[in-house]
Parts: C-alpha cells; sequence; structure tokens
C-alpha cells in the first residue's frame, strides 16, 4: 500500500490560528481516489522543524504532500528548508518569474520585488503550475519519495492537488483495489450503544468499522474494498436493521436526505420557531434546493406572554402548528415550542394529521446545543412522516415526557 503523509507549515496553524482544512480536504479527496493517509503533522516556520520533519516523513513515506510557506514575506521559508535538506541551492526559475510579470501586466500593476522571491527554488525542483496564484508548486526527490510542495491558500491547494498532483500519484502509485466508504448517519443514539450492537458483527476480510461522533449525529462508517460491492450492500443492510429506528440518513448528511424528500413530493413548508431562536430556519436555508418549498418563517420570543403562551405546552405547540400551516397554505407546518426547566414542546401539522412531543434533555446542554437538538428533532419527525414512517422514535439523548397524534379526522370541523 502507498504510505503518504501530509506537512502542514505556518505558526498560524500550529497555534490554531486559522483551522487546518487543506487537511482534512485532502484526506477525504485522496480516500476517495484510493489513497489513505498514513500520517498528518504540523510544524511552525521554523526552519529546522521543518527540514528534521520532512526528512522524517520522506524516509517513511511513498507521497508527502507539504503545504504552506510559499509566499513572499520572511516566514515563508519552504523552499528553503527543502533546499537545506537536499544541500541544494536556490536559483531563479525563470520560467515562472515570467509568468508572475505576464500576470501583474495584464493586471496592470506593477510586480512587487518579493514576489521574486517565490520564483527562487532548489534546483532540481520540478515545477506543478499554479494557474491562480503567485505561488507556484513544486516537486522533489527525497530519500526515494516524491514530496510535492504547495501554496497554502485552499483555493489554489485544491486546484493543484486535483488537476495535477493526483495524476501524478495515480501515475506512478496506482491503486489495485480502490477502497470505498459509505455512511449510515445517526441521531439519538449513544457511542456505546452503536458499539454494543455493531461488535457483535464478524466483517469479512479487507472491511472495517469507523466512527465520527459530532453533535447531535454520529456517523457509522463502514470501510471496505470498492470490488467487493455484494458483501458491502449486505453489510448495510444488516447494520441498518439493527439501528434502523435511529437512522436518519444513507451516504449523505440527514439535511440533504430530506431535501431529496421534499423534492420528490413537491411538499411545502412552514416554521415557527420559540425555542430555537432562528436556528432552525437558518439550518433548512443552508441547503439552496429547499428554497422553493420553504414558505415563510416564524419567530416568536421564548419569553412571549400571549394567548400561545399555555400552561400545556403541548397544547401551545399544537394550536401554533395549526395556525402556522393555515395561515402560510402549506401542506406541512414545523413548530418549536416553549423550553423550560431542561422539557421543550415540538409539534408538526400536515394535511393527514398532527404529531406533538414534549421531551426532555438527558443531560445539561448549552443553550447553542439546546437549539441544534430540538431542531435536529423536529426535522427528523417530518423525514419520518415524508418517508411513512412512525413520525415518534425514541432517542438516548432525549426522554419523551409526552407524546400526542391528532388525525385528520379529528381535525375536521
Amino acid at each position: 500500500m502507498t504510505k503518504i503523509a501530509m506537512l502542514s507549515t505556518g505558526e498560524e496553524v500550529l497555534l490554531g490560528d486559522i483551522v487546518d482544512t487543506n487537511a482534512s480536504w485532502l484526506s477525504a479527496e485522496f480516500y476517495q481516489q484510493g489513497y489513505a493517509l498514513n500520517k498528518r503533522s504540523t510544524v511552525g516556520d521554523k526552519l529546522s522543524s521543518l527540514v528534521e520533519e520532512m526528512l522524517s516523513l520522506s524516509f517513511n513515506h511513498d507521497v508527502v504532500i507539504v503545504n504552506g510557506g510559499l509566499g513572499p514575506t520572511s516566514d515563508d521559508i519552504t523552499a528553503e528548508a527543502a533546499a537545506v535538506l537536499l544541500e541544494q541551492e536556490l536559483v531563479l526559475f525563470e520560467q515562472w518569474l515570467e509568468v508572475l510579470e505576464e500576470r501583474y501586466k495584464a493586471s496592470g500593476k506593477i510586480m512587487p520585488e518579493s514576489n521574486v522571491k517565490q520564483a527562487m527554488l532548489p534546483e532540481s525542483s520540478v515545477l506543478i503550475d499554479n494557474p491562480i496564484g503567485t505561488a507556484c508548486g513544486f516537486m522533489l526527490e527525497i530519500n526515494d519519495a516524491r514530496v510535492y510542495f504547495t501554496p497554502g491558500v485552499p483555493s489554489e491547494f485544491k486546484l493543484m492537488v486535483s488537476q495535477q498532483i493526483l495524476p501524478d500519484v495515480k501515475e506512478h502509485f496506482p491503486v489495485k483495489d480502490e477502497p470505498l466508504c459509505s455512511r449510515l448517519y445517526t441521531f439519538g443514539l449513544s457511542e456505546s450503544g452503536i458499539s454494543d450492537v455493531l461488535n457483535k458483527f464478524t466483517l469479512p476480510d479487507g472491511f472495517e468499522f469507523g466512527y465520527r461522533s459530532y453533535l447531535p449525529f454520529i456517523e457509522i462508517k463502514l470501510f471496505g474494498p470498492k470490488s467487493a460491492n455484494d458483501e458491502r450492500l449486505q453489510l448495510m443492510k444488516l447494520i441498518y436493521q439493527h439501528l434502523q429506528q435511529n437512522v436518519v440518513s444513507i451516504d449523505k448528511p440527514m439535511l440533504e436526505h430530506v431535501v431529496n424528500l421534499v423534492e420528490q413530493s413537491k411538499t411545502t413548508i412552514a416554521v415557527a420557531e420559540q425555542s430555537t431562536g432562528g436556528w432552525l430556519t437558518s439550518w433548512l436555508h443552508s441547503n439552496e434546493s429547499l428554497e422553493p418549498y420553504f414558505q415563510q418563517s416564524w419567530f416568536l420570543s421564548h419569553t412571549l406572554d400571549n394567548s400561545l403562551k399555555e400552561k400545556d405546552t403541548l397544547a401551545s405547540a399544537f394550536a401554533l402548528a395549526g395556525a402556522t400551516r393555515e395561515k402560510c397554505s402549506v401542506e406541512i407546518a414545523v413548530v418549536t415550542g416553549q423550553c423550560e426547566n431542561n422539557q421543550f414542546s415540538v409539534a408538526i401539522s400536515t394535511s393527514k394529521g398532527e404529531w406533538g412531543r414534549v421531551m426532555e434533555f438527558s443531560r445539561q446542554y448549552s443553550r447553542e446545543n439546546q437549539r441544534m437538538l430540538i431542531s435536529t428533532l423536529v426535522v427528523d419527525m417530518m423525514r419520518r412522516y415524508l418517508e411513512g414512517k412512525a413520525v415518534f422514535a425514541e432517542y438516548s439523548s432525549l426522554k419523551s415526557i409526552r407524546d400526542m397524534h391528532i388525525p385528520v379526522t379529528s381535525l375536521v370541523d
């Protein structure tokens, strides 16, 4: 198996001033192409640290991607570190200097003298074009490893990797059996609960489980060879059978799946929020494909004192859901009601009836996480309704205090 590492450079990355999105993107992109990264590391803008880490990675890997430190300022020292490691001089690559001069000329600007530094590379470098930036990439053979040097700007980095570096890696290190990752997104389960179920599975050779936990979801990953498609499908069916009550989507995030259901059924939606303060509307609007079906949003103060603030919070949520659907003339109205003393109410009103719940958080959450969980719960109710499933499900992270279904026959005068 081809051993691949990524080295991210820069004090701003090391100290957490910026999030290293390039590293997470590269890991996912390479894996989708059949290459799993073996290691990711980060060093600051210190020459000795850069030289030491590049040397170590080149001894232990076939491919190394070095990201960052190719700019025109004094702290951009990646090219210098590579030259020190190889005991080479930094030389002026006239072809890249001409590219820079032409780009500045085309923009009507004079090229700063400092940009000349970006054309100074170790003498054995093979240039990697940067179509949209001033920092060219380059490749060096170091201890039998192919080491690719790339700029830190995400748009430049991704374009160069996709168009030039990945094709070169594929040419020199062909994939024998491309791996594939299938995903099940779950809501309302604990990691230990999932583990207790999946630990009973005996996976075929070449398959393994992976997990990613991030509130409010736990993502189950099934890794395995792309060629073993029949085995993969059977395993996915078995996993789904054991966890189906809490599987909210497969191979795509929950919201994307819900949007597909809405598009297929051409269901119009309106939202009224009291406990979630706009979180639900913002989340739904984050997918632009939902916009043609999203008719209206209402926001009510959490401390609102009017006819809707009744002692019976579930009745209040039902009243708001029914009024929202009627006033907005939509197929589904989604409501997040009051939240007090760690309990909250939600409801959905549809042409086939209404469903409402009073739920209690299983532990203390921040206000932002409460809004996230409440929004996810009510969208999951809508998902289950659109899929023709029982609208109510059980969640380990939430306790059901009271559930009520009002059939459509009871709503007709």
